[in-house]
């Protein structure tokens, strides 16, 4: 392995290259550096070169072009085994650059910034610092390239400590961390390119997908799974905090995705259970503990072991509700210190809090994505809501009362949750029976009512879809279901709504369903 003799340095972040710098000057390393990098470092009394006196072409077009030079590249892509490449490189004055460490211009957070300009967001697309980033890690196996400020330290010490060089296990594993950096930054490009103009695409020909792990999972599903769990480069690390308790599971991930996705809903305070992926009591209420205790009531038996989700602040009374019984896991914006205190009597018990929720407002831009054999289904998420009666098509005889609309379009929003068939028994407020994942809606209806713990006499109904026949609508009537909400759509709607009428029921469609498979 060869000396680092010769190192470049050009940086937007600046924070530790100071530092750095006077550690690669005290090894005896040669240093090039550019504009803001430059000045900083000379005026920390760093012994650098400027990189237009050392190419002999000055910076220019405003800075976009600084390192594009052949004295710049070749020195970078220059292979130190190769005779013919050590010929041309002698031949034309080119040095070998033996350390190029650069970080990018911040693209994503000028775009993240409220009413940013076009204009402004182009000049933040980085060329020269792409260009020698790509260009070191193509030849990793005679050039250190460091894209990632918490590595100085690292390099400084095995340089220190391995005589000048740097190991090739290390070089490839930080050209493997440019290539992620790169392709990252020219993903957010496309996509904030794809979004402008009138039309912007949700779905474009070309989709890139990036996501960085967070942590590596005991195991996925099932025991003989793997699993880890990725998140967006874009979040930051500020989306999900676990407070307390021992690592999340694969299967604890998914159940809290649902419950905080359907919690967060409603504007209304509302507390959510989930097991095993389908909501086993919703509830809403002025108070949240006594949304939780609606909630549970639902379903006791399925609660246990399950995931509770809330839209606000858990207080003390919810913290004493919650741990009265066994829970697996429990989301919320965020909890009260007092609540964290009754918690941590719970060595097994999962806090996680997710701050940068917005109630009732459906997650922006997301995309459900399944793999199949061959290939990715994509879809936009499902976000459609119904909060208003004058979105509802009252087709039976009998209008719905002001009780039944409300508990309706309850119903509806916790129908969009649960594994199809879906039906969902509910008041105003609190859900009563749910039927899921059935292959006919009929059992799904005879599911609901089994097990329902409450009286059913006088809530309403909602089904995700249509009904095929009138049997569900029997089933109901003879369970004590009084309104149903359905989006209509059958081949068979009149007899269905002929039904209704018959059993003196109210019917509104909503005309658009919710499958969830």
């Amino acid at each position: 392995m060869a000396q680092i003799k010769r190192a470049i340095l050009s940086t937007y972040h600046k924070e530790g290259i100071v530092d750095f710098a006077k550690g690669l000057e005290d090894l005896g390393i040669e240093m090039l550096s550019t504009g803001g990098t430059y000045r900083l470092l000379s005026e920390n009394g760093v012994k650098v070169q400027e990189v237009s006196d050392y190419t002999g072409f000055p910076e220019m077009l405003g800075g976009r072009v600084k390192t594009l030079h052949p004295k710049i590249h070749g020195g970078i892509l220059g292979k130190r085994d190769d005779a013919e490449h050590q010929a041309q490189m002698a031949e034309h004055n080119i040095g070998p650059i033996d350390l190029v460490v650069v970080n990018l211009y911040p693209f994503q957070e000028t775009i993240a910034k409220p009413d940013v300009s076009l204009a402004e967001a182009i000049e933040q697309i980085d060329i020269g610092g792409p260009t020698m980033l790509r260009s070191a890690a193509k030849n990793y196996k005679d050039v250190a390239v460091v894209v990632d400020p918490t590595d100085y330290e690292a390099i400084l010490d095995e340089i220190k400590k391995q005589d000048g060089t740097i190991s090739e296990d290390r070089r490839l594993k930080l050209a493997k961390k440019v290539f992620f950096t790169t392709s990252g930054y020219d993903q957010a490009i496309f996509a904030y390119l794809n979004g402008l103009g009138d039309t912007p695409e949700k779905l474009p020909d070309l989709l890139s997908l990036q996501f960085e792990k967070v942590q590596t999972l005991r195991y996925g599903e099932n025991p003989h799974q793997e699993a880890a769990f990725y998140r967006a480069p874009s979040q930051n690390g500020g989306s999900l905090n676990q407070l307390w308790g021992k690592e999340m599971s694969y299967n604890n991930f998914l159940d809290m995705d649902a419950a905080f996705e359907l919690a967060c809903g409603f504007k209304e305070t509302a507390a959510v259970i989930v097991k095993h992926n389908n909501p086993c009591g919703v509830a809403t209420d002025e108070n949240l503990a006594e949304a939780y205790r609606k909630a549970r009531a639902c379903d006791p038996t399925s609660a246990f072991g399950g995931v509770a989700a809330f839209n606000r602040t858990v207080d003390v009374a919810t913290a004493e509700e919650i741990t009265s019984t066994f829970m697996e896991v429990v989301i919320a914006p965020k909890f009260d210190d007092a609540a964290m205190a009754i918690f941590k009597k719970k060595k097994n018990l999962r806090i996680i809090e997710s701050p940068h929720t917005k109630m009732g407002e459906a997650e922006p831009d997301r995309l459900d994505l399944r793999p199949i054999a061959g290939g990715l289904l994509v879809q936009d998420h499902d976000t459609k809501i119904i909060s208003d009666a004058a979105e509802l098509k009252i087709v039976s005889r009998r209008p719905p009362s002001k009780a039944e609309m409300a508990a309706m379009l309850f119903a509806w929003r916790v129908c969009k949750s649960v594994k199809s068939n879906a039906i969902i028994y509910a008041k105003p407020g609190q859900a009563v029976g749910i039927g899921a994942g059935q292959m006919s809606r009929v059992d799904s209806v005879k599911l609901a009512t089994m097990k329902a713990q409450m009286p059913i006499k006088g809530c309403v109904m909602a089904s995700d879809a249509f009904f095929p026949f009138r049997d569900g609508i029997d089933a109901a009537k003879a369970a004590g279901i009084t309104a149903v909400i359905q989006p209509g759509g059958s081949i068979r709607d009149n007899e269905i709504i002929d039904a209704v009428n018959e059993m003196d029921m109210a019917m509104v469609l909503t005309e658009m369903r919710h499958f969830k498979h």
